[in-house]
């Protein structure tokens, strides 16, 4: 197999995303990662930018000791000595230059000539490589860039000692075929490139950022950069897992490539560096999304119970993710509502169950999340026609500026009316702690959250938390107009769960 070498910029590009700054030690923590996803080389950071980032890339290269670790430098003097200085303990040190072609950066960035570019390259090469044996070059901006100089400037880079010529779609302009002639023209063009690695940078300003990565590899990139999760600036850069896992899935197209991930680690990096940046990462995702491996309508859940290939190209394990989902909601079928009865322990016959699935439907129609409490309460509530053991007589509430609440309730058990009353913080822990007193229970209050679920002066209130008795958390729910009545509803749905089981 050849390899395909990974180069994750995260670090530097990703950094860049507007509100993704980083710490030295978040930085190191990622890096860690990174090195155990099995990462190739690492692009830390860009040493001159400031003396935080010279320290992240300097720590960074000292502690990994398996992935090589870069540093980003303009071709000025003062950029290659900070960057070379940062990356020197690293394993495999490498110091990665960039310079702009396009005549629009010529023209209105630097305002100089093609030769004058010529000369700052090769000069920059040339003084990089006094410093460190590993020399990536970029001519930025290069999918813009005229072909005839751009051949000149890769084949002058190259002369002067740059191993790694890395093609920039700096602004994302590009698309799949016109990638896939751009490498091949430089393969065919340029005299000595069997001398050098050639590397893709893609953006996704288009969308297709990816696409135009994979071309790459395609036409003979050897070298593809990306980004956990596809962060970066503007629209972000190629995602690392969708490439890794494009060229795993599709060994038909990629044939005798392989890259040395660690694929099982890919959901925990994708959710550390989420976690660190702040950056969301959207629900339909590919590879890492919430809804990557879940399914919800009724024809996929069916087919999915019986072959999982029907609708997974992937096995979700392989990127580190327990298994796929079936979610229950308004578009599920049959096979899958029996499915996760079966799971949460329920062997219903076929009038029961159709009983439920029914009832089921009606909830999901109204509901945008179904989870095994609804399913629980359709069941014991819809088909045993569990009659609730507890049930509310009536409440009331003093309550007012400067003094502590205070509430009194009335339950019913039996036949039985049994009263109690108690203060606490506010009108809600007030009746909580009523009802406590009179069941004896003793339950910790995980989440409570309030709605309205009509508009109006008059909206009707939704009230949904879950209690935890021991080890296991129970979902109670309740409506009214006055939400401290809702709120009391639902604690009491919730006992009515744990005392009947």
């Amino acid at each position: 197999m050849e390899k395909i070498i990974i180069f994750d910029t995260t670090l530097r590009d990703g950094e860049q995303a507007p509100g993704a700054s980083l710490t030295s030690t978040q930085k190191l923590e990622i890096a860690y990662q990174l090195e155990k996803l099995g990462v190739d080389i690492i692009e830390a950071g860009f040493p001159i930018a400031s003396p935080d980032d010279f320290a992240a890339v300097s720590q960074i290269a000292k502690k990994i000791k398996k992935s090589g670790v870069c540093g980003l430098a303009r071709c000025l003097k003062p950029d290659i000595e900070a960057a070379a200085k940062a990356v020197k303990h690293a394993k495999h040190p490498r110091v990665h230059l960039f310079l702009a072609t396009s005549k629009i950066h010529l023209q209105y960035k630097f305002r100089k000539a093609e030769e004058e570019i010529i000369a700052i390259a090769k000069n920059a090469v040339r003084t990089c490589r006094n410093l460190c044996d590993d020399i990536e070059f970029s001519p930025e901006d290069a999918t813009r860039s005229d072909r005839d100089f751009l051949y000149r400037v890769i084949e002058a880079a190259i002369n002067e000692g740059a191993s790694t010529i890395n093609i920039p779609d700096t602004v994302g302009y590009s698309y799949p075929q016109e990638i896939y002639s751009l490498i091949s023209d430089i393969s065919n063009h340029v005299s000595n490139i069997e001398e050098a690695t050639i590397a893709i940078h893609c953006h996704d300003d288009l969308g297709m950022a990816v696409a135009n990565s994979l071309s790459a590899v395609l036409a003979g990139a050897r070298q593809v950069h990306c980004t956990i999760n596809g962060i970066g600036e503007r629209a972000g850069n190629a995602s690392l897992e969708e490439i890794v896992m494009a060229i795993k899935t599709r060994q038909d197209a990629f044939r005798g490539l392989s890259t040395q991930i660690n694929t099982k680690e890919i959901f925990r990096t994708s959710r550390l560096v989420s976690n660190l940046t702040g950056f969301v990462v959207p629900p339909n995702k590919a590879v890492v999304g919430r809804n990557a491996f879940s399914h919800e309508s009724g024809i996929h859940q069916d087919a999915v119970l019986k072959n999982k290939t029907t609708y997974e190209i992937m096995d979700p394990k392989a990127v580190g993710v327990a298994q796929s989902m079936l979610v229950l909601g308004k578009h599920s079928g049959r096979h899958a509502f029996r499915d996760r009865l079966k799971t949460m322990g329920f062997h219903l016959d076929e009038e029961k169950l159709n009983k439920a699935f029914v009832r089921f439907k009606e909830v999901a129609d109204r509901k945008k999340d179904i989870y095994d409490d609804d399913i629980r309460a359709i069941v014991e509530d819809q088909i045993r026609q569990v009659k609730p053991l507890w049930s509310l007589m009536n409440f009331s509430v003093a309550s007012g500026t400067g003094e502590k609440p205070l509430a009194k309730i009335t339950l019913k058990k039996k036949g039985k009316d049994i009263s109690s009353q108690s203060s606490g913080d506010g009108p809600v822990d007030a009746c909580f702690k009523a009802i406590d007193k009179v069941i004896k229970l003793n339950a910790k209050l995980e989440d409570f959250r309030l709605e309205a679920v009509t508009s109006g002066k008059d909206a009707l209130g939704h009230a949904s938390l879950r209690l935890k008795v021991k080890d296991q958390t129970y979902g109670g729910h309740g409506s009214s107009t006055d939400i401290i009545e809702a709120a009391v509803r639902a604690y009491l749905d919730a006992v009515n769960k744990i005392e009947t089981k």
